[in-house]
């Protein structure tokens, strides 16, 4: 993003709400990924900041889905619930930093991401 651009109002509650509609996940099954599909495929083509923090958030939700049930099989032998539990946590606490970077106009780098969109 160019340093000199001014984000309106609009532009920054969206980019943090493509990160914060993650928490529905919580609440409904496959909320998590339902959610930032809905907010990026709304307002993507309107701004280039709401497009770049939809795509981020919704790439890393697609990532953590994988990885969840790829660790499913590993509860059987002890190993998956401290990987799944360390999944969770790191979730809900990426999930709060890009929220609160995202209206500042800062981009925040999901870790283990798998780039599904582009």
């Amino acid at each position: 993003m160019e340093e000199n651009r001014v984000l309106s109002e609009t532009e920054r509650n969206w980019s943090m709400l493509c990160h914060l509609s993650a928490f529905a996940g919580f609440f409904f099954p496959f909320g998590g990924v339902i959610g930032p599909l809905i907010c990026w495929l709304t307002k993507r083509d309107e701004s280039s900041w709401i497009n770049e923090n939809g795509k981020a958030s919704l790439n890393f939700q697609l990532s953590m889905l994988l990885y969840m049930i790829l660790v499913i099989p590993l509860c059987f032998i002890l190993i998956g619930i401290p990987l799944i539990i360390f999944l969770g946590v790191l979730k809900v606490i990426c999930i709060i930093i890009a929220s609160v970077k995202a209206p500042k106009g800062e981009l925040f780098r999901y870790p283990l991401v798998i780039p599904f969109i582009q």
